[in-house]
């Protein structure tokens, strides 16, 4: 079968660009090859998402996979390994066979990169959290500890420190690699304490983080820390790498593309935290997910 448009993961990007397809009255498939909703499933609880008070990440996807299917796209578990372009048709390579569509749209997300260390993905969620709009809140008066010393962390630290009654910063170096601005700002909070040149060797807490085991880089001490909740900010993985022949990278691996979402490649459109962007939420995910299905069936109409 050809389809119009195929698109490469089930976050929100690329689910609202399978529900902006459907409603153009183009054929969709959509290509997930692990659990439809993307890193928000991650949250026990989102309350920034406009129309809902409050609901969980998994309630959110499953809205999302609800009105894509009624409106009857296609879907396939399975992993994209490449795209092909063939011209007037591109050509998905994936685990389980080749799928073909006019127009391609890659909206594969990006990884928070983790430590690696023992038990960590089983406390995702369960007090090791990625993002403080999302989850900060359920941290209020609490003590939280956040893991990473460049822009992000600092961001996502000044935002808990106005939250919280107690926030401990760690990071593996001597010195922040964020900007000086925001280690000003960070270090006149009066509620925060800043570990340089300390790692995070352990997890503490059985289905439940309640501390971290800490080692000092440069003697090798350990302590541990008694904390209600810590924050990952240790980079995000993009996951572009399969398709770079058909998409340009920026020097991190982020899709080289603007507001436009379209690429170097006609027909081959991308959407959310894959692209280079400043701002990565659930709601700019989901406009990337519409301007590109947009400029999928322009581009298929206009063939």
């Amino acid at each position: 079968m050809l389809y119009d448009i195929i698109v490469i993961g089930g976050g929100p990007a690329g689910l609202t660009a399978a529900l902006y397809s459907k409603r153009a009255n183009k054929s969709v498939l959509v290509i997930e090859k692990a659990t439809f909703g993307g890193q928000i499933t991650f949250s026990p609880k989102v309350e920034n998402i406009p129309g809902f008070l409050e609901l969980s990440g998994n309630e959110f996807a499953e809205k999302l996979v609800d009105q894509v299917l009624n409106q009857e796209a296609d879907t396939e578990f399975c992993e994209a390994l490449a795209v092909r372009d063939e011209g007037e048709e591109k050509v998905v390579v994936t685990d389980e066979g080749e799928f073909r569509g006019k127009a391609v749209i890659i909206a594969t997300g990006a990884k928070h990169r983790l430590l690696g260390l023992e038990g960590e993905e089983s406390l995702v969620g369960n007090g090791l959290s990625f993002c403080a709009v999302c989850d900060g809140a359920f941290y209020e008066g609490k003590t939280v500890a956040v893991i990473g010393g460049g822009n992000s962390a600092l961001q996502e630290a000044l935002l808990l420190s106005d939250l919280v009654k107690k926030l401990y910063v760690i990071q593996n170096l001597d010195f922040f690699t964020g900007e000086g601005k925001l280690t000003e700002q960070l270090l006149a909070k009066k509620n925060v304490e800043v570990m340089l040149g300390t790692v995070v060797d352990g997890y503490i807490g059985d289905g439940e983080l309640t501390g971290l085991k800490l080692k000092t880089v440069k003697d090798g001490s350990i302590k541990t820390l008694d904390v209600d909740g810590a924050f990952l900010a240790v980079g995000l993985i993009p996951q572009n790498e399969p398709f770079k022949n058909v998409i340009a990278l920026d020097e991190r691996g982020y899709a080289d593309a603007d507001e436009s979402c379209k690429t170097a490649t006609k027909g081959v459109f991308v959407a959310g935290d894959c692209r280079k962007k400043r701002i990565r939420q659930v709601t700019t995910a989901a406009a990337d997910g519409a301007v590109a299905a947009l400029a999928a069936c322009d581009y298929i109409e206009k063939r």
